[in-house]
C-alpha cells in the first residue's frame, strides 16, 4: 500500500520548498508477543508470554521517566517508532539509552514500526498539531495492540498527558499514570524513580511534608523564549555558555561572543537556577556593581587537595583585585563585565553522583522522607528529593537526575536513581568517576560486534592486489610506545637513501578498513568519541578485537596501515612527501625505555639501534626549529603508579618520566598530522575536520606574569615565540625554578579544540602551542575518533577512496566536532579523577613529609604544589571558614607576612608539608596538606 507524506522544509539560501516523498505500508510487521499465533512465526518476539500487561508507553515517558524505564522491574515495553523519531529530534542522549534499552537482549522492549504499518498508520488531519497526531498515533497504534491480541493479555497505555489519558480511556482503552502503574506493581523504591510531572501533565499523588512552608520567591523569574530572542538581536542580553569555577561553585563565567569577553557571574542568585554547561541568556549589570571580591582560599567543602591543572580550564579561577591587608575593605572596580542569568537557552541537566547530606532519621518509618544530595561535583548545588529507602541510602554513594528548579525553591528537585555503592570503596568511586564525566562503560552491542572482521583476521589476495595499497613488508618498520601497550596506533621506519638522504616513515593503523561510515561500528565509535584511560584501567572506543588485534600494529605480524613517508635530508628538510594506503610488518615493539637504552649504548650498531638514532637526530633538528617559530615546551606533572597486581591497590606514586625516546616519536606524530592537515585542507577547504589552539587571553596570562613579576621575572607574552623565549631565559640557581615557571605556564592556556575548516577564517585555525598554521589528529584512529574522520578525508583526497555524505553536512560536521571535543575533555577529566581517587587511596595509610612550592598567595593561605607527586592544595593561615587574622598580603610581590614577627611565605618559596588522608565528615575521606 502506497501513501504519500509531504513536509516543507528551508533550503539553504532560505527559501521554503515542498518536499513529498512516497510512503509504503506493509501487513508484514508483527507485534513482537511470544505466544501471539497471528504473526509469523520466524518474527522477533520479546514480549513475554507472562507478562502482567503489555505497556505502551507515550512520548514523554520515555523523555521524563528513561531512570524508571532503564529499572529492570519495568519490562514487556512497546516502542512506538512515532516515539523514537520525536525523542531523537527532542533529546538525542534519551534517544540513546531508549535505544539500547530495545537492542539489549536481556530487556523485553520492543520496537514497533507503526508509521510503517498499513492499521496503525495515520494521516495528518487538517488543523490538527503534530503533538496531537502523533498523540493519535499511539491511541491507534495501543487499539490496534489491543484487537491483535484478543484480549489474551491486557495492554495498558502509560501517558501523563491528562488529555492523552481521557481519550484513551473514550476510546475503551486501558490507560494509566506512571505513578498509578508504579504503585501497582507494590514496590516502593520504585516510586523514587517516578519523576513530578509538570503542571500540565496528570499531578502526582500528594505526599505529606512537613517542612515548613517557604512561598518566599528566592530567583527570578525566566525571560520565555521570545523575549529572549528579540533580547539577543539587540544587544540587551548576551548567549554563551555558563562555566561554574571548579573551585568555587558561587562564580561562573560566560563567555560572550557579542561582546568579546567573558561575562563574570557572582552568586547563586546571579546565576539564577543555571547549571553548568547550560547555554543562557546574560544581561550586563551596571558598570558602578562591577566590583572586585577578596581571593581567599575556599572553606573546607570547596577546596581540595587536586591534580596540578594543566589547562586554564582546570586551573582556580583568580578575579580578585590587589589588596594590603585581609582587613580591606575598599573595594576596587574591576574591567571584567559582570552579570546575572535573564534566561535559559538549553538546559544541560546530567545524572549526578554524590551521598545525601547527613540526617536523623526521621520517626517512624516507611513514609516518604525528604532529603538534600550533595553532588561530587562541587559546580552542582544541592539537590531535594524525596525516597522512601532514606536508611538505605545514608552513606552510600547514589545517582540522582534532576526534575525542576522553581524559583520559591533554594535548591532544585529531582529524583533518585540508583545506588553505586559505599563511599570511600575504589571500586564505587571509580564508577563515580566514569558517571560524573559521562563516559560510555557499555559493553559493545550484538550490531556493533557484528560489524567486525571474521577472527582470527589475516592478510588477503585482495588487500595486497590492491593498486592503492603500497607493500612495505620488506621495509624494517617497528614501533615505540608506553610500556604494556597493546592498542599499537603507529610505527616509523628511517631509510638511508643511495643519495645521503633518509626516507622516513609514519604508518597509522589503518582503521578505516574495518570501520564503514554509516554502520553501528561507526555510530558507536562516533558517540564515543575517545578511549578512556584510567589508571590500571581502559574504556575502549573500539572492540578490543580491532584495538589490541587486528588494527594494533604488533610486531612480527601484517598488518594494513595508512603511511605518510617523507624524503628528508640530514638537516631534517622535507624534500617530498606521499600518502599511501600500505602493508607492514613490524619487526619489534618496543617501550620508550627500550628504545632509549638502545640508543644510549655505544655498544649496539645493529640496524634497528641506527636507525633509531637516526631518527632521534632528525627529530632533535625538528624539534629545535619548531621551538625556534614559537611552539611552547611546557611543562606538565604527569603522575603514575605501580599498582599491586592481586589488590589493583597503588603501591607507589611518581612523576613520569619523560626522555628523548617520547620526545623523537612525538616530533613525527606532530610532522605527520600537520602533513596530513595540509593535505586535506588543500582538496576539502570546507569540511576538512582540524585542531587549533586558541592564543590564551590577558586575563588567562595575568596570574603567570604576576607571579613572574613578583620574583624579579619579566615574561614577554605577546607572541607564543616571544613567550617561548622568555621561558628559555627564565633561569636562577634554584635548578626546579624554570620547570617550575614553565608548569605555571601550562595552567595558563587554553583548551585545544577540533573545528570544521568552513566554519572558522584560515587565521583562526592557528595551534597557539605548536605555532602551528595548520594542525589536524591523524595518528591515533584506534583511540581518537576525530582521526577516523581525518583517515577518510584523506583517502578521499587522494581519490582511493568516496567522501561519505556527511562531509556535505556542515551542521552535522560541526556537531560531531563538538561531540569530540566534549569526550576528550571528560575522558581528560576522568583520567584527572582517577589518578586523585588512587592518589587518596595511596596516602590513607601513608601520612608523608615532603618539600612544596608556593604558588598562589591568598588571604588566608596559599595554594602549594608537591613536585613529588603532582598535587596542589591549600596551606590555611588562619582557621578555615574564618575571614579575619593578622596576616598581611601583598599581591604586587605575592607575599603574606605575620606583623611584628620575621615569619612570611612568597610565591614558589620551598616550604615543609604533611601529606595525610583526614575524615571532616564520616566516611569523607580528603587529603590534607599542612605546614610542619
Amino acid at each position: 500500500m502506497l501513501q504519500s507524506k509531504s513536509f516543507v522544509k528551508k533550503t539553504k539560501q532560505g527559501r521554503l520548498q515542498k518536499v513529498v516523498r512516497e510512503h509504503y505500508l506493509r501487513d508484514d510487521i508483527y507485534c513482537g508477543f511470544v505466544p501471539c499465533s497471528v504473526c509469523d512465526a520466524a518474527a522477533e518476539r520479546k514480549l513475554a508470554a507472562a507478562a502482567a500487561a503489555i505497556l505502551v508507553v507515550d512520548t514523554n515517558v520515555v523523555l521524563h521517566q528513561i531512570d524508571l524505564l532503564e529499572n529492570p522491574a519495568i519490562e514487556d515495553v512497546v516502542v512506538l517508532s512515532v516515539v523514537l523519531e520525536e525523542v531523537k529530534n527532542k533529546n538525542l542522549a534519551v534517544s540513546n539509552r531508549i535505544k539500547a534499552l530495545c537492542t539489549n537482549k536481556a530487556r523485553r522492549f520492543y520496537v514497533f514500526a507503526n508509521e510503517l504499518h498499513r492499521d496503525t498508520y495515520v494521516k495528518d488531519m487538517v488543523g490538527e498539531s503534530s503533538n496531537d497526531r502523533n498523540d493519535r498515533a499511539i491511541r491507534v497504534a495501543a487499539r490496534w495492540y489491543q484487537s491483535h491480541l484478543g484480549g489474551s493479555v491486557k495492554v495498558l497505555l502509560i501517558t501523563n498527558d491528562r488529555d492523552n489519558k481521557r481519550k484513551a480511556i473514550e476510546e475503551g482503552l486501558n490507560a494509566e499514570t506512571v505513578e498509578s502503574y508504579v504503585r501497582s506493581l507494590a514496590q516502593p523504591g520504585l516510586l523514587d524513580l517516578v519523576v513530578v510531572p509538570t503542571s500540565g501533565d496528570v499531578t502526582m499523588e500528594d505526599v505529606e511534608d512537613h517542612r515548613p512552608s517557604k512561598k518566599k520567591v528566592i530567583y527570578s523569574e525566566h525571560k520565555p523564549m521570545s523575549e529572549i530572542t528579540s533580547g539577543l538581536r539587540c544587544g540587551i542580553y548576551h548567549q554563551g555558555k555558563l562555566r561554574v569555577n571548579r573551585y568555587n561553585p558561587f562564580e561562573a563565567y560566560v563567555g560572550s561572543e557579542s561582546i568579546g569577553d567573558e561575562i563574570v557571574i557572582r552568586g547563586r542568585s546571579n546565576m539564577n537556577r543555571a547549571f553548568d554547561g547550560d547555554i543562557v541568556a546574560v544581561e550586563l549589570l551596571p558598570q558602578d556593581q562591577w566590583h572586585e571580591s577578596k581571593s581567599f582560599i575556599a572553606d573546607d567543602d570547596e577546596e581540595e587537595v587536586h591534580l596540578v591543572p594543566n589547562s586554564a580550564d582546570d586551573a582556580p579561577r583568580n578575579t580578585s583585585s590587589t589588596q594590603s591587608t585581609v582587613g580591606s575593605s575598599a573595594p576596587s572596580v574591576s574591567s571584567r563585565p559582570l552579570g546575572r542569568v535573564a534566561g535559559i537557552i538549553k538546559r544541560n541537566w546530567n545524572l549526578y553522583c554524590g551521598s545525601l547530606q547527613p540526617m536523623p532519621m526521621p520517626a517512624g518509618s516507611g513514609g516518604v522522607a525528604h532529603a538534600l544530595f550533595v553532588s561530587k561535583d562541587r559546580r552542582i548545588p544541592k539537590i531535594r528529593i524525596q525516597t522512601r529507602q532514606l536508611e538505605n541510602l545514608l552513606n552510600k554513594r547514589i545517582v540522582v537526575a534532576v526534575d525542576s528548579w522553581d524559583v520559591l525553591s533554594r535548591y532544585p528537585s529531582g529524583h533518585y536513581v540508583r545506588t553505586i555503592g559505599d563511599i570511600g570503596d575504589k571500586e564505587t568511586e571509580t564508577e563515580v568517576v566514569l558517571i560524573e564525566n559521562d563516559i560510555n562503560t557499555r559493553p559493545f552491542s550484538t550490531q556493533v560486534l557484528a560489524c567486525l572482521p571474521p577472527l582470527p583476521w589475516t592478510l588477503s589476495p585482495e588487500d595486497l592486489a590492491n593498486p592503492n595499497r603500497q607493500d612495505l613488508r620488506h621495509v624494517r618498520v617497528f614501533s615505540v610506545d608506553p610500556p604494556g601497550c597493546r592498542d599499537i596506533d603507529d610505527a616509523l621506519h628511517c631509510s638511508l637513501l643511495p643519495n645521503g638522504n633518509f626516507e622516513v616513515g609514519v604508518h597509522i593503523a589503518d582503521v578505516t578498513n574495518f570501520v564503514h561510515p554509516g554502520t553501528p561500528l561507526d555510530e558507536e565509535a562516533a558517540q564515543r568519541g575517545t578511549s578512556v584511560y584510567l589508571v590500571g584501567q581502559r574504556i575502549d572506543m573500539l572492540p578490543k578485537p580491532l584495538t589490541e588485534d587486528v588494527c594494533s600494529l604488533r610486531a612480527d605480524v601484517e598488518r594494513l596501515a595508512f603511511s605518510v613517508i617523507w624524503e628528508m635530508t640530514p638537516d631534517a628538510d622535507i624534500i617530498s612527501t606521499r600518502y599511501t594506503k600500505s602493508v607492514i610488518k613490524s619487526c619489534a615493539a618496543m617501550s620508550y625505555v627500550e628504545a632509549q637504552a638502545r640508543m644510549d649504548d655505544s655498544r649496539l650498531v645493529d640496524p634497528l639501534t641506527v636507525d633509531l638514532r637516526n631518527l632521534n637526530s632528525l627529530a632533535k633538528i625538528m624539534r629545535q626549529r619548531r621551538c625556534e617559530r614559537g611552539a611552547l615546551t611546557l611543562a606538565s606533572a604527569e603522575v603514575k603508579f605501580e599498582i599491586d597486581s592481586e589488590t589493583h591497590d597503588p603501591l607507589d606514586i611518581g612523576i613520569y618520566q619523560i626522555r628523548e625516546a617520547n620526545q623523537m616519536i612525538e616530533e613525527f606524530m606532530l610532522a605527520a598530522n600537520i602533513s596530513v592537515a595540509e593535505k586535506i585542507l588543500k582538496h576539502f577547504p570546507l569540511c576538512s575536520l582540524l585542531r587549533r589552539h586558541p592564543s590564551p587571553t590577558k586575563e588567562m596570562l595575568e596570574p603567570l606574569l604576576r607571579t613572574a613579576s613578583s620574583v624579579g621575572l619579566n615574561l614577554d607574552a605577546s607572541s607564543s615565540k616571544a613567550l617561548a623565549e622568555s621561558l628559555d631565559n627564565a633561569k636562577r640557581d634554584d635548578p626546579y625554578f624554570n620547570k617550575l615557571i614553565r608548569i605555571l605556564a601550562t595552567r595558563c592556556m587554553t583548551q585545544a579544540v577540533y573545528f570544521c575548516s568552513g566554519d572558522l577564517t584560515f587565521s583562526e585555525y592557528y595551534h597557539y602551542g605548536l605555532a602551528a598554521s595548520l594542525y589536524t589528529h591523524f595518528t591515533s584512529p584506534i583511540r581518537r575518533y576525530a582521526d577516523v574522520v581525518v583517515h577518510r578525508l584523506l583517502a578521499a583526497a587522494l581519490e582511493i577512496a568516496k567522501l561519505p555524505p556527511i562531509f556535505q553536512d556542515g551542521p552535522q560536521l560541526t556537531g560531531i566536532a563538538d561531540n569530540l571535543n566534549y569526550r576528550h575533555r571528560n575522558a581528560q577529566m576522568a583520567s584527572r579523577a582517577s589518578v586523585e581517587l588512587h592518589t587518596l587511596i595511596y596516602f590513607r595509610t601513608r601520612p608523608t613529609d615532603t618539600e612544596a612550592r608556593i604558588v598562589k598567595v591568598k588571604a588566608n593561605g596559599f595554594i602549594v604544589f608537591v613536585p613529588k607527586f603532582g598535587i596542589e592544595g591549600p596551606i590555611y593561615l588562619i582557621p578555615k571558614g574564618e575571614k579575619g587574622g593578622d596576616w598581611v598580603v601583598d599581591e604586587v610581590h605575592q607575599r603574606v607576612t605575620k606583623p611584628g614577627t620575621n615569619i612570611s611565605y612568597a610565591v614558589l618559596q620551598t616550604v615543609r608539608i604533611r601529606m595525610e588522608v583526614v575524615e571532616p565528615q564520616p566516611h569523607r575521606p580528603k587529603l590534607q596538606l599542612t605546614l610542619i
